[in-house]
């Protein structure tokens, strides 16, 4: 029988879709014996899950909750297949996407702290902040508040599943899309990424879905955020180290763009961080992916991943064969 161990964490009616022929084994970053496994389910908290490790024996596959991997290679080493829950983020980072767009050309953070101060009149520094971060110092009537999503050029480096979810909720504003991938494609559009200096000078919001890679790490460096046009808005929901942190904080600083950002380079972000002051910045806390809906849909991910791997099937999600 094929033992798989799970997170003992999540609660066992959200295993009841994983086939039969299977003997579920929970685990914990707390436990003091070893297992013998052939299949594990990592914590999607990688500290407990890398505490676990060191007493799992036997282990042929892991299959991440998470669309992320990048600890897990160098934790189980290389005769382990790593799959991926692709698919099961969809949604909840895409809509964490818009929000995020949303709350920042709307001046959601500004309202925020004018509605803490109590004061309507400062409803005036919209005005303000507008021809300070686009550049726009012309003359309007009435003041302007706020900026709108439709009919802006949106960059999208990144076009795999969660990329595709993005631009299929960013057509109901009639954008300007344009698309940025590891190698170009034809049907629809999309660009290499040896492309991406000439085509950031045209974009009013850059968006950052790709995965982490060594090809990927400081992608957006000090030469990309200077080829950013004034009041650019970047939003990155892949991670935090695809984006050099020093360089993000100088152009902050300098007011010349804005960001939203729900991972950081360093992760956690620490206490007293420059990047927690910074001007034109939104940031949480690596939630995009977390809702209700997020352990079930990524189950649902390993639950069918199993299926295949028992009936001797390709894998789907495979981000690494075993060597």
């Amino acid at each position: 029988m094929l033992r798989v161990a799970y997170p003992a964490t999540i609660p066992a009616d959200l295993l009841s879709d994983f086939p039969e022929g299977i003997e579920l084994i929970p685990v914990s970053d707390k436990m003091d014996h070893d297992v013998e496994i052939d299949v594990w389910i990592p914590d999607p908290y990688s500290k407990r899950a890398m505490r676990a490790w060191p007493h799992l024996r036997g282990v042929k596959l892991v299959l991440s909750l998470m669309a992320g991997t990048e600890w897990i290679p160098g934790t189980v080493g290389p005769h382990v297949t790593i799959c991926n829950a692709r698919g099961a983020h969809n949604v909840s980072t895409a809509e964490w996407t818009i929000a995020a767009i949303l709350a920042m050309l709307r001046y959601f953070p500004l309202y925020f702290d004018i509605q803490k101060s109590q004061v309507w009149k400062r409803r005036i520094e919209a005005s303000q902040h507008y021809a300070a971060i686009t550049g726009d110092t012309r003359p309007f009537h009435p003041d302007v508040m706020q900026e709108e999503l439709t009919g802006k050029t949106v960059l999208l480096v990144g076009h795999g599943a969660i990329g595709k979810e993005i631009e299929r909720k960013l057509a109901a504003f009639d954008v300007k899309l344009i698309r940025v991938a590891r190698r170009a494609r034809s049907e629809p559009e999309v660009h290499a990424v040896s492309e991406l200096d000439e085509l950031l000078p045209q974009a009013g919001i850059v968006v950052l879905i790709l995965p982490f890679t060594p090809e990927s790490k400081g992608l957006i460096g000090r030469r990309q955020l200077s080829l950013m046009r004034q009041g650019t808005l970047v939003v990155n929901a892949a991670r935090g180290s695809i984006v050099d942190t020093d360089g993000l904080v100088e152009a902050l600083e300098s007011r010349r763009i804005r960001a939203a950002i729900d991972v950081t380079d360093p992760e956690p972000l620490p206490e007293g961080h420059p990047l927690w002051s910074c001007p034109n910045l939104l940031i949480t806390p690596h939630v995009a992916g977390s809702t209700p809906q997020f352990a079930p849909r990524a189950l649902r991910v390993a639950a069918d991943e199993l299926r295949r791997y028992m009936k001797g099937e390709p894998l789907s999600n495979v981000v690494r064969a075993a060597v």
